[in-house]
């Protein structure tokens, strides 16, 4: 297991992708797609040193879908992933550790199909929600970014949850689901041998246990923007009471980038739609870079 220092190399990738969700009104997008934006106009990437990959620009969004027919933009999110993969695993094999910047919570199929690619690793998922709805414990599908847990672990269609014949991307006894926080969302894991320590009260032990193992190369680490109390910042599009306050955020994700193995993370779901003035973009901002400066 390669161990991260904290002297190693940031790389910031922009991955806006808003094709994991639902139209949040008639004729119009997800603005979580301004997400990357917002943080680089709070400093984000110079504050942390960090050198910057770019842009991997999305297909365009198709707000039209026909209840079960798969996925909302299944095959545009599938070669996304293909693509994200592509340039995470270059990232890495230039010694750098990835920041990405979300977008929605499907991007994490571009870097779990790229660890996958080369060999054993987890995920620590950091949301308020579980993100594991299938056609096993849920009567239809549809927006990818509240399935994308279950797309990783290989439930769903084929063309998602198989890419390069690599199904499952992640196995469940090598993920650890952090900070979720609904009932029904937690019970969806009981049948499974997925980890899961809700609310706020977590320790990094927890994470540890499961992802520090011999038997894994390293781990990724999702983190949904959710997963913070709204009153820390609420600009996200389903925000939950009972979450992280700035402190516990900060030294969770400190911690875990610590952690030997830990191979790059992402951010997600924040939307700037919902932030007119910038004020909750800066805090993110601060908390980002207090966690991995």
């Amino acid at each position: 297991m390669n161990t991260i220092t904290p002297d190693r190399d940031l790389v910031v990738l922009d991955a806006p992708s808003n094709l994991g969700l639902r139209p949040p009104a008639p004729d119009t997008v997800p603005g979580c797609y301004k997400a990357p934006w917002a943080l680089r106009n709070a400093g984000l990437v110079q504050r942390l040193g960090a050198a910057d990959a770019g842009a991997l620009v999305p297909p365009r969004y198709v707000s039209t879908w026909t209840p079960g027919s798969g996925v909302r933009n299944g095959p545009a999110i599938a070669a996304y992933a293909r693509r994200l993969a592509d340039r995470v695993s270059a990232i890495r094999g230039d010694g750098g550790f990835p920041v990405l910047l979300g977008g929605d919570c499907s991007i994490l199929l571009g870097p779990a199909l790229a660890l996958r690619r080369s060999g054993r690793y987890g995920v620590a998922y950091l949301d308020a929600h579980s993100d594991f709805r299938h056609l096993g414990n849920s009567p239809h599908v549809g927006a990818a970014a509240g399935e994308d847990l279950a797309l990783a672990t290989g439930r769903g269609d084929d063309y998602l949850t198989d890419i390069d014949g690599l199904r499952p991307y992640v196995r469940d006894e090598d993920v650890i689901v952090l900070g979720a926080r609904d009932e029904e969302d937690l019970r969806d894991f009981a049948e499974t041998g997925i980890a899961c320590v809700p609310g706020s009260d977590i320790s990094l032990d927890d994470a540890r246990k499961v992802l520090v193992r011999d038997e894994l190369d390293g781990f990724w680490i999702h983190v949904d923007a959710d997963v913070l109390d709204p009153s820390v910042l609420s600009a996200v599009d389903s925000p939950t009471p009972g979450g992280l306050d700035a402190a516990q955020f900060v030294e969770l994700l400190r911690g875990l980038v610590g952690l030997p193995g830990a191979a790059g993370l992402e951010v997600t779901i924040f939307d700037p739609d919902l932030d007119e003035d910038g004020t909750q973009a800066a805090v993110l901002a601060d908390l980002l870079v207090s966690a991995l400066s």
